[in-house]
C-alpha cells in the first residue's frame, strides 16, 4: 500500500528524490495565452515582435548612454511583462537600479538569447 505522502514524492518528482527539478520556460506560456485570449497566431506574432525588440535592446544597450539604457531598460521590460517574460523584466528592474552595471548586461544577453531559442524551438 502506497502512503499518501510516497504517492505526493511521486508526482512532485517523478525521477526520483536525485531528479533536478524541470527548468523553468523563458516565456510564462499561460500568461501570453491569457493576453492574447488563447489565438495561437497571435502568440506567435506578439513573441516573434518581442525576439525583435529584445535583441535590439541587447546590442544596444552596452554602448548606450544612461538616460538611453534607461528608457531602452523601461520600454523593453513593459513587453517583457506583457509576454511573460518575467525572468528579463526582472533583470531590466535590476537595470534600471543599477545602469553601470555591465554584469547585468551579460545576463540580459543570455536571458534574451534563451528566450530567442524558446521561440524558434516552439515555433518549428
Amino acid at each position: 500500500m502506497i502512503t499518501r505522502n510516497a504517492a505526493a514524492v511521486a508526482f512532485a518528482m517523478p525521477g526520483g528524490e536525485s531528479s533536478a527539478t524541470a527548468p523553468m520556460r523563458p516565456i510564462d506560456m499561460p500568461h501570453l495565452s491569457r493576453q492574447t485570449l488563447g489565438d495561437r497566431e497571435v502568440e506567435r506574432d506578439v513573441l516573434r515582435m518581442f525576439v525583435q525588440q529584445s535583441t535590439l535592446v541587447r546590442d544596444r544597450i552596452g554602448g548606450a548612454t544612461i538616460p538611453e539604457r534607461l528608457q531602452l531598460a523601461h520600454g523593453l521590460k513593459g513587453a517583457a511583462r506583457g509576454v511573460g517574460a518575467f525572468p528579463i523584466a526582472s533583470c531590466l528592474t535590476e537595470i534600471e537600479q543599477e545602469p553601470d552595471n555591465r554584469r547585468l548586461f551579460a545576463k540580459l544577453a543570455r536571458l534574451i538569447d534563451e528566450v530567442r531559442d524558446f521561440v524558434a524551438a516552439i515555433s518549428r
